[in-house]
Parts: structure tokens; C-alpha cells; sequence
């Protein structure tokens, strides 16, 4: 095992191995010789999207550096399932205004949505992120709050917290004064409302719930425990008396009426409000370390006043973590499954692949912003990938870069599964766009691209070539949809003046020498400056390239109608080169 000297002599090159190096020394000075224990909490409220995602990967990607240098690790998931079902979430399928009836319910005694095979609601979302984490490689413990609470785990903090309820109400209570009475108790605006292109997806911690009842709101004194009801079930109940000796408790529902007296001590239906129970959390799992988003940095917030209950309650310490920024959404044309368009990590891996995924979360520190593209960015996004790749694999690529890539195709426990032969990702959706995904014709032009090393089965091309393809199908437009002509424009080729015609028999003369994906681009590029009097290896003008942007627009209105399209080697390879003789008029 490494020590955290000789870590930090040969990891300043990323932001993951200096966290690594400063948790390591943090847990060896808290809990020498324990497992390092890092934080994560997601609400299964409705779909968890990719701004939550960032809340699990920050601490996935030290926790991984750590074990990779041999030690121990636990990344704590915590499933707020226990949290109150807010509201009725816009645009999830099978869900419609009658669940606003289970408002004030723990979010595991919410039906599931209609057609659902998960026993309550927050089965059914974590079901989905469950699926996802695995797909990408995150290790982790998964806590069920429910069940934590339900069985009596916390049972020594909630008793503890009850008779300390003056002094957590004193440190809430630094803070009340400071609010904006016209802001008080407004929520987040919804993130199903905001606009899905550039959309921000604001990643928080656990339920970091804005506007939730802190426990002040009796007329008894401040709890900070709150009841579900043992009638409706409803968390609409206020505490009227508490005993710390006999820890005889007294509530009644403000929803249905009813009353009841329990015993805190044998009492397991009920949870600490989230401004206690996070810090509570922190002392009772030992966290190292746990980061949160922006939105926890301000005075009040629930990080704050977290880190002083921790201290002068709960005698623990608040985790170190950094706090982390919005995460962008680039153009989605639709999203079935997901609450009012926001996409989820299982949206994402339906069109990328996840070392990719990983990637975006591993190359940017935490504070930095990023976007996650659905539309033609991610072409763009699969080239730098690759680019990358190449890097790594001469030796060229800058040690940070190396070390994001590293993380990004594999974890201590091993490399992801990867495609076999990475073509471009533009290419493969252009082809499958072209062929509608046939098969038989998919492979035809995937072999032709390197006929000196052609590919003989898709499964080479895959992952990733599904991964295009669902693409094309789930985010390009109908319209924007690439359809070749059945039959030649004879009205466009009557038109062409001596230089047109000219432009294309020079490329059909060359089609058969130069049938490879390299030899049709030089061939596209190369007839304008023939026919301008230069070598094939000319530089660049502005007259050129005006000439090249003309005869490429009038190829491509002759092959698909329009003036722009897929790149005009993979359409030709697509077309085939007897059908594109056909419409060029041979």
C-alpha cells in the first residue's frame, strides 16, 4: 500500500488524485486503519437525471483512485426513499393527478407508475439509475433510508437529537433571520420547465430539499423529528409534546384528524427533518468525504447548517468535498422516459457509450460546468474521444488527459467492455441513417471503408454502432433524416453548365480508384482543384474552397435533394457506386 507521501509525489497531474491524496489523509487522521468511507444521496422523488449523476461520480471517481492505490473503500449510495412524496411530477408515463393524493407519503408507500413492475414509486426510479451505475462501473453500498429507519437504525441519534432540540434550533435559527421573507418557502423552479436545450441540471445532495419543513412549525417548540401519520400516512403532523424521560411523544394529523402517543423509543414510522438527518448521517457512517452542489454554498443552506449540527450535536465532523457545478443539456429532440424531457444516465447510455459518459464527468474538476450533447455535438464529442485514444496510444496525450481517460475506460476492478473496432461515430450514424439500419447494406459499407482491413462482422462495430443508431432514431428530427433519390434529377443535370458536367465525370471517372472512404475523400476535395488548374495537394483558398462548397451542395441535391448531408465519402460508399453513377447521370 502506497503511503499518502509517495501518492502525492506522482499524482499532481488531475483533479481526482489531489482529492484522493486529501481524503486519504483525512480518513488516516479521523480513523486510522478504517475503511475511507465516501457520500453520495439521490432521491428517487421522480427520474434521477444527469445533474444528479455528478453527485455520484465525483466521489466514484476518488473513491476508485483510492483502491487503485490499495486501499479500502465504501462509497456510500444513500436512497432518500424515505423522503416525503412532494408533488406530481410533469410528464412521467403512467402518472396522472390522482397521485396527488399520496402527497405528504414516504416516497416507498407511493403507488408506482401504471404498468410499472416495481412494488412503489422509489423501486421504480432507482430501478433505472440502478441499471445505469452498474453499466458504468460504479461500486457502491446502497442504503435504503426506508429501511433504515424502519428498523430502528437510527434510533440512538433520533433520541439524542430530540433531547438537543434547543440547541439545534438555536444553530437553525442563526440563519432564519437572513431570509428573504418574499423567498421564504418557494422552491427550486422545476427543472421539467426550463428550457431542454441548454438546459442546467442542477445536481444536489440527497434531498437537499428547498422550502421542506425544518420542524419549527408547532405551536409546542421545535422537534426536529416529524411523524407519518399511523392513519394516512402523511407527514402533514405536528408534534404538541415530548417527554425525554418516558420519550413519550404526542402528534396529531393536520390531513385526517388523527392523533396518537408512541414511544420514541419503540417508535420506527417517522424521520428527522433533512436539515438534521444529513449531518446525523455524516457522524453515524464516519464520511470523509462528500461533495454538494452549488446551491448548498449559500448561508442557511442545508450543507452550512449541516456542518455546525454535526459539530455541536452530533460530535462528529462534516465531511471535505468540493462543491460542484451545473451539469448542461445540448439539444434533445425527444425523451420518452424521461420527467419533462430532463434526460437521465440511462437516457445518455442509450446513445453513448459509458466509458464515454465517464468521461465527461472525469475531465472536468467539480466546479467546472459542462455539457452532455444529444444532438450533433456528440459527433463532435466522439471525435475529440477518439482523438484521445490515438493520443494514448502514441504517447502524445498530456498526463491529465491520460489519467481522465483512464478512469473513463476502466476502475480498479478492470477495463469496461468496449467496441472492438471504434469506427467514427459520425460515420456509423450516416450509414445507419442511410440504410435505416438494414444490416446486409450496414456492412457492405462498413467493409469498404478500409478495404485493405475490412470489417467482416458487426459485432466489431458494436457497442457503438447501436449506440449511433439509436441516436438517429431518438434525436434526429424525421425531417432531418437522410433519404436518397430513386431517381435522377434530370431537370438539375439539364441545367449544368460545361464546368458542372465536367466536375462530375471527373468523379465518376475516379469512383472505382478510389472506392475506400480515404480515396473518395481525396477524390470530393480533389475534383474542384482540378478543375481549377491545381495539384491535389494544393493548399487551401478562399476561391477553393468556395468551389468545393458549390460542388459538394450540387452533389449533394443530386444524391439526397438537399443541399447539405451526411459527409459525402460515407453517402457515396452508402449510395453505392452503380446507383451513384445512376443519378449522376452516366
Amino acid at each position: 500500500m502506497q503511503t499518502v507521501a509517495q501518492s502525492q509525489s506522482s499524482t499532481e497531474t488531475d483533479w481526482v488524485s489531489r482529492f484522493a491524496d486529501d481524503v486519504i489523509a483525512e480518513s488516516e487522521r479521523r480513523a486510522p486503519g478504517k475503511p475511507v468511507v465516501v457520500a453520495s444521496g439521490l432521491s428517487p422523488s421522480g427520474p434521477i437525471h444527469l445533474g444528479n449523476l455528478r453527485e455520484v461520480m465525483t466521489p466514484h471517481l476518488v473513491a476508485d483512485e483510492i483502491r487503485r492505490r490499495g486501499y479500502t473503500v465504501r462509497h456510500l449510495i444513500s436512497w432518500d426513499d424515505y423522503d416525503r412524496y412532494r408533488k406530481v411530477p410533469n410528464g412521467v408515463p403512467g402518472v396522472d393527478e390522482s397521485w396527488a393524493e399520496h402527497i405528504g407519503k414516504p416516497l416507498t408507500s407511493v403507488p408506482a407508475p401504471a404498468g410499472s413492475t416495481y412494488p412503489n414509486w422509489a423501486e421504480h426510479f432507482k430501478a433505472a439509475m440502478t441499471a445505469a451505475l452498474d453499466e458504468l462501473g460504479v461500486e457502491y453500498d446502497g442504503i435504503s433510508q426506508t429501511e433504515q429507519y424502519m428498523m430502528g437504525a437510527y434510533r440512538e441519534q433520533i433520541l439524542h437529537a430530540m433531547k438537543h432540540r434547543a440547541d439545534i434550533d438555536a444553530v437553525l435559527d442563526r440563519y432564519r433571520t437572513k431570509k428573504d421573507p418574499a423567498a421564504a418557502g418557494k422552491g427550486k423552479k422545476p427543472q421539467q420547465q426550463k428550457k431542454v436545450d441548454e438546459a442546467e441540471l442542477e445536481a444536489e445532495a440527497g434531498s437537499g430539499a428547498a422550502g421542506e419543513d425544518d420542524g419549527s412549525g408547532g405551536s409546542a417548540g421545535y422537534f426536529p423529528y416529524k411523524p407519518y401519520c399511523g392513519n394516512c400516512e402523511k407527514d402533514l403532523t405536528t408534534v404538541t409534546s415530548y417527554d425525554d424521560d418516558s420519550t413519550e411523544l404526542n402528534y396529531t394529523c393536520t390531513s385526517c384528524g388523527f392523533a396518537e402517543t408512541v414511544r420514541l423509543s419503540e417508535f420506527n414510522r417517522g424521520k428527522l427533518v433533512w436539515k438534521v438527518d444529513w449531518p446525523m448521517r455524516w457522524a453515524y457512517e464516519g464520511v470523509i468525504f462528500e461533495p454538494s452542489g452549488v446551491d448548498h454554498s449559500s448561508p442557511g443552506s442545508s450543507f452550512v447548517v449541516g456542518g455546525q449540527i454535526v459539530r455541536e450535536v452530533f460530535d462528529g465532523v462534516q465531511p471535505i468535498g468540493p462543491m460542484y457545478a451545473f451539469v448542461g443539456i445540448s439539444g434533445m429532440a425527444k425523451m420518452s422516459s424521461s420527467k419533462g424531457g430532463v434526460p437521465t444516465p440511462a437516457d445518455a447510455l442509450k446513445i453513448m457509450e459509458a466509458p464515454l459518459l465517464r468521461w465527461l464527468y472525469a475531465r472536468r474538476k467539480p466546479n467546472q460546468s459542462f455539457k452532455i450533447a444529444f444532438d450533433q455535438e456528440i459527433q463532435r464529442l466522439y471525435d475529440e474521444w477518439d482523438s484521445l485514444a490515438r493520443k494514448v496510444a502514441d504517447g502524445s496525450v498530456l498526463s491529465a488527459d491520460a489519467a481522465a481517460y483512464a478512469r473513463a475506460i476502466g476502475t480498479a476492478a478492470g477495463e469496461l467492455p468496449r467496441t472492438p473496432r471504434p469506427l467514427p461515430y459520425r460515420t456509423l450514424a450516416s450509414v445507419v441513417d442511410i440504410t435505416a439500419g438494414h444490416d446486409e447494406q450496414t456492412l457492405r459499407i462498413l467493409s469498404e471503408l478500409d478495404p485493405e482491413n475490412p470489417l467482416t462482422s458487426l459485432d466489431e462495430a458494436r457497442p457503438r454502432l447501436d449506440r449511433a443508431e439509436n441516436w438517429i432514431t431518438s434525436q434526429v428530427p424525421a425531417e432531418a433524416r437522410t433519404i436518397v433519390r430513386g431517381e435522377p434529377d434530370k431537370e438539375l443535370l439539364g441545367s449544368l453548365d460545361e464546368q458542372g458536367r465536367e466536375s462530375l465525370r471527373l468523379l465518376l471517372e475516379g469512383l472505382d480508384s478510389h472506392w475506400s472512404l480515404d480515396g473518395l475523400t481525396t477524390l470530393v476535395y480533389g475534383v474542384p482543384k482540378i478543375l481549377a488548374g491545381l495539384e491535389p495537394d494544393a493548399k487551401p483558398t478562399p476561391e477553393l474552397k468556395a468551389a468545393q462548397r458549390s460542388f459538394f451542395a450540387l452533389l449533394y441535391r443530386l444524391l439526397v435533394s438537399r443541399d447539405t448531408g451526411p459527409r459525402l465519402p460515407t453517402l457515396l460508399l452508402a449510395v453505392g457506386a452503380d446507383r451513384v453513377r445512376r443519378l449522376l447521370g452516366a
